[in-house]
């Protein structure tokens, strides 16, 4: 356990190789599931945890650590399996996702692995607990689930997605323009919530699920045009994505010359300054931390009023 501590903060040089390292858990029973590195600032052994009205039957309690109060989702019991009955010997994944930051009660923590995220898979097609997944791998011979965290927190505490009228009102775009522009991300949750929080600036949304996806379609657009941002010139996309991340794609962009002039905004539950070095690095316009419809309004209306 000592080593995954150790090593948890200590993986930046990863990001932008379309590689990424996996925090590998289990919830009840065998099956075993994975975390982005980068998502997790800490892992430790359960604490007590404080029970308080009026709290969403996901969350198993709150508990104080280092100064902060943090409220404690049960993972089994969030995305329809059986909740964990006792907390003693199971342990508090912390993360941050989308400005907030919470802990994922799990049974147990096994290692970190180092994949690749062509190795990353979309989840299989159908209903039921896949329904709560944003990817799959396989790891010695064994499924290992990716769950779509954006998901579970939206059902816990649903995030605001509409643009404040104080922001609305400075807006310059021209909504007559009727703009195309592409969303790219691995969550249908977070994809809704991006096309939510832009529907009133009247755009043309086209979406897809990760970078592997959105680099098909506009190149296939660029096979009957030269330059592909007089029709698209916007694309909003996540960064950690099956297949392809949004750092590898907006590299791919950069290199041909049909798409290179399409604007790039990063947008992703990451933090942390190595992200602005990639931002540059890899030539995107932007980058915003999920989840603010005010920023996301404001870097769109920016970027298209060039």
């Amino acid at each position: 356990m000592s080593s995954i501590l150790e090593s948890v903060n200590k993986r930046t040089q990863l990001v932008g190789q379309n590689r990424l390292e996996l925090l590998l858990f289990q919830l009840n029973g065998r099956q075993r599931f994975g975390i982005n590195v980068f998502k997790v600032k800490e892992v430790l052994q359960c604490p007590p945890l404080t029970s308080l009205p009026r709290l969403s039957p996901f969350i198993k309690g709150i508990a104080h650590i280092r100064g902060a109060t943090i409220s404690v989702i049960d993972l089994s019991a969030a995305t329809g399996g059986r909740p964990i009955e006792s907390i003693e010997n199971c342990f508090i994944i912390i993360s941050e996702y989308n400005r907030s930051v919470q802990g994922f009660l799990v049974s147990s923590v096994e290692r970190i692995i180092n994949m690749n995220w062509e190795s990353i898979m979309p989840p299989p097609q159908g209903a039921g607990r896949y329904s709560y997944l944003t990817a799959v791998t396989e790891i010695e011979g064994e499924l290992v689930e990716i769950l779509d965290v954006e998901k579970i927190l939206d059902e816990i505490s649903p995030v605001k997605t509409s643009i404040s009228e104080e922001v609305n009102e400075t807006l310059t775009l021209d909504r007559e323009q009727n703009y195309h522009i592409m969303v790219i991300d691995d969550s249908a949750v977070a994809r809704k919530q991006i096309i939510r929080s832009l529907e009133s600036l009247n755009l043309q949304i086209d979406t897809a699920k990760d970078g592997k996806e959105a680099l098909q379609k506009l190149k296939t657009i660029a096979e009957e045009m030269t330059d592909v941002s007089t029709e698209i010139p916007l694309i909003i996309s996540d960064i950690e994505m099956p297949e392809m991340d949004g750092y590898t794609l907006t590299a791919e962009i950069r290199d041909d010359p049909k798409l290179k002039n399409i604007k790039v905004v990063l947008h992703t539950s990451l933090s942390g300054v190595f992200n602005q070095a990639m931002v540059e690095k890899v030539g995107a316009n932007d980058f915003i931390a999920k989840f603010n419809p005010d920023e996301l309004a404001e870097a769109v209306n920016k970027h298209l009023s060039l």
